[in-house]
């Protein structure tokens, strides 16, 4: 099979491989003779699907009075003498045959199909609807006219058979995702899929109430997460601004002025490492309840996530690509952090737990932190994923967090040193986090400071103070419930891919 053509660059034309430059000529020719190889329009009367539809099952060699005008990208090509077949492909991956004759096109504008057409080109045909000998569905064409003229080969679909799409590599698929959608079903039904997945996000939030909001892109301080921004700079006013590591600061605005139940699907960015699980721009949804906590949240999101596969895939039990099945279906696990942690370690570790022990345990299990973070919390946290958290298949709420890593979550009601928040994982992944939310404007001031002060001392991904957020909070922010989910890991735990094929085009690093 033959890979598509890697586009860095467009080489002098007599530079080109062999196929490039046989098209181009192709193209240059078809312009001196006055053919138009990329019209403005063709006179389209149906889709493709539409003339599958109405013709579900004529018996081989029959004829109908329908006329229709077709158009679609040509995946196969046999040219014979007197009588040439194309199959042409549509956007939703619908195929249908183009019969091309010499009785019903005459010799010039057959001739003309022969030199001209190639795999990958949009081909518009106008003709009678029949089937062929063999039973398929056809247009007998009486016209024909280029639509648009591929210049690079595709791949060819036909390598393995009609009904399998070619083995593209992953790298092919990432960097030319344009190619991957045109050969692969599974990368169209990909797009839907998501497609589906936010649509029933957004239903599920209007019936509960939940107003959609946007919050800004560009910021002038970042907050939300604890994450390294991108920075740029404006010219008209002359600030660096900041790409949005989080909405959640703007939606708690949004909040303290009535806004009682807000979501937002946005796009963020974060200045870090890119594998499996990370990309550096993602889908975000986030939502707020006034009145609610970590618990309401909980409830939320888990019927959020149910509803969605019950829309998209018909089922709560999810297939993976290797034949796997996992349910995400009735009332999820729940279990607590730092009693996950002591029941794997075999010993009782609580807020109290001295850093000097926490880091002789993550020296024990060979688990690095950055020594510019060390603290409790931190070394709690990175201890409890290497133990527990990637361990974690079946959907599971961890609950209760250590007070340092959480600057706006409230205490825990009843635990201290603790605060009220979880972590969803599934797959060994985290999907999801929520908070009953910090509303005390002075504790929320203290905790800003303390995070200036991680800062001071090296941690880059430490939260800044932001007096503009505070005087919000001092309006009083109701008690309130916040929950974060990556929608890219929603698709992942739906569909088992890695998160750059959830992207329809992520970010990858040029080639040289």
């Amino acid at each position: 099979m033959t890979e598509p053509q890697q586009t860095p660059a467009v080489p002098a034309a007599d530079d080109l491989p062999e196929q490039l430059r046989v098209r181009r000529e192709k193209r240059d020719r078809m312009l001196a003779e006055g053919v138009e190889p990329y019209p403005v329009g063709v006179p389209r009367t149906h889709t493709i699907a539409e003339v599958r539809a109405a013709h579900p099952d004529l018996e081989p060699g029959q004829e109908t009075e329908d006329v229709v005008g077709v158009a679609g990208r040509v995946v196969f090509l046999r040219n014979t003498g007197k009588l040439c077949f194309a199959t042409l492909q549509d956007g939703e991956g619908n195929r249908l045959q183009a019969m091309l004759s010499l009785a019903n096109v005459g010799q010039d504008r057959l001739a003309a199909f022969k030199a001209d057409v190639d795999l990958g080109d949009h081909l518009f045909v106008h003709g009678t609807v029949v089937a062929s000998r063999r039973g398929e569905l056809s247009v007998m064409a009486d016209a024909w006219t280029l639509a648009a003229k591929s210049l690079r080969p595709l791949p060819n679909l036909y390598a393995k058979g009609d009904e399998e799409a070619p083995e593209l590599s992953e790298e092919v698929r990432v960097r030319q995702r344009y190619v991957d959608l045109i050969v692969r079903p599974a990368a169209r039904d990909t797009v839907r899929l998501r497609a589906g997945v936010v649509r029933s996000l957004r239903e599920n939030f209007h019936r509960r109430g939940y107003l959609e909001v946007e919050t800004p892109m560009l910021q002038t301080q970042p907050g939300g997460a604890a994450a390294r921004p991108f920075v740029t700079h404006m010219n008209a006013f002359d600030i660096d601004l900041y790409l949005r590591i989080a909405p959640e600061l703007f939606l708690k605005r949004a909040a303290v002025g009535g806004l009682e139940r807000v979501f937002e699907i946005n796009r963020n960015f974060r200045n870090e490492g890119a594998d499996s699980t990370h990309s550096p721009e993602f889908a975000m949804l986030e939502a707020y309840e006034a009145y609610g906590d970590y618990d309401t949240m909980a409830a939320l999101t888990q019927d959020l996530v149910q509803t969605a596969a019950q829309d998209v895939l018909g089922t709560t039990t999810i297939t993976l690509p290797d034949g796997e099945e996992y349910e995400v279906g009735g009332d999820w696990a729940q279990l607590t952090m730092y009693g996950s942690l002591s029941e794997s370690l075999g010993e009782e570790i609580t807020p109290e737990t001295s850093v000097a022990h926490l880091q002789a345990i993550a020296d024990r299990l060979d688990v690095q932190l950055d020594p510019k973070r060390v603290s409790h919390g931190k070394l709690v946290e990175v201890i409890w994923e290497h133990q527990v958290g990637d361990h974690l298949h079946a959907p599971t709420f961890v609950r209760d967090f250590p007070v340092e890593t959480s600057p706006l979550t409230r205490d825990h009601r009843s635990i201290a040193g603790q605060v009220e928040k979880w972590d969803l994982y599934v797959r060994g992944f985290e999907l999801a986090t929520a908070y009953s939310e910090l509303v005390d404007p002075v504790i929320q001031r203290q905790r800003f400071e303390a995070q200036a002060l991680l800062a001071a001392a090296g941690d880059d991904e430490a939260m800044q103070l932001d007096e503009d957020f505070l005087a919000a909070v001092e309006y009083a922010l109701p008690p309130t419930g916040g929950m974060g989910m990556g929608v890219d890991r929603l698709l992942m735990a739906l569909t088992g891919l890695g998160i750059r094929e959830t992207i329809l085009f992520p970010l990858v690093k040029p080639q040289a």
